[in-house]
């Protein structure tokens, strides 16, 4: 099943940036662009972090959300990412959709806008019923934590 997101524009969106669109035949991520409502580009020093508008609002339907993830080649050429990767978007949210981004590099970094960047995927949510009990079925692992399965 293809799920059907609706998208309108926030009141100060530059329209003619488009919708975000998959690259790729078999891209799972759509760019989102940054949208600035005054048009001019945002600079970001190492280090520094920023709330980056698209212009867009979303309608998910029930049973999928909106992740949010970086673009690979940002992150490998200039350090740039997203802190909280991936972001999720709930189906029953409909404000602004705003990308934080990070610069983990050691230069500046100037966002333009009309700039691609992160990738959207739109993937199915399952909810699950929590129950509470006295104790846990038994595994071969255990309460082993982080790095008790070795290296390699």
């Amino acid at each position: 099943m293809t799920p059907q997101i609706t998208m309108a524009w926030t009141a100060e969106a530059d329209q003619s940036l488009g919708l975000p669109r998959y690259e790729t035949a078999g891209a799972a991520g759509a760019d989102l662009r940054a949208n600035f409502a005054d048009r001019q580009p945002v600079t970001l020093a190492p280090g520094a972090r920023a709330l980056v508008p698209t212009g867009l609002r979303l309608a998910i339907p029930p049973g999928f959300e909106a992740q949010i993830r970086p673009r690979s080649g940002l992150a490998l050429k200039h350090g740039i990412s997203l802190p909280n990767t991936p972001g999720t978007i709930d189906s029953d949210y409909r404000g602004p959709l705003g990308v934080i981004v990070i610069n983990h590099g050691e230069s500046p970094f100037e966002i333009a806008h009309g700039e691609r960047i992160a990738q959207l995927v739109i993937a199915p949510v399952v909810q699950a019923r929590f129950v509470a009990a006295d104790d846990l079925d038994q595994t071969a692992r255990g309460d082993g934590g982080f790095g008790s399965t070795g290296r390699g």
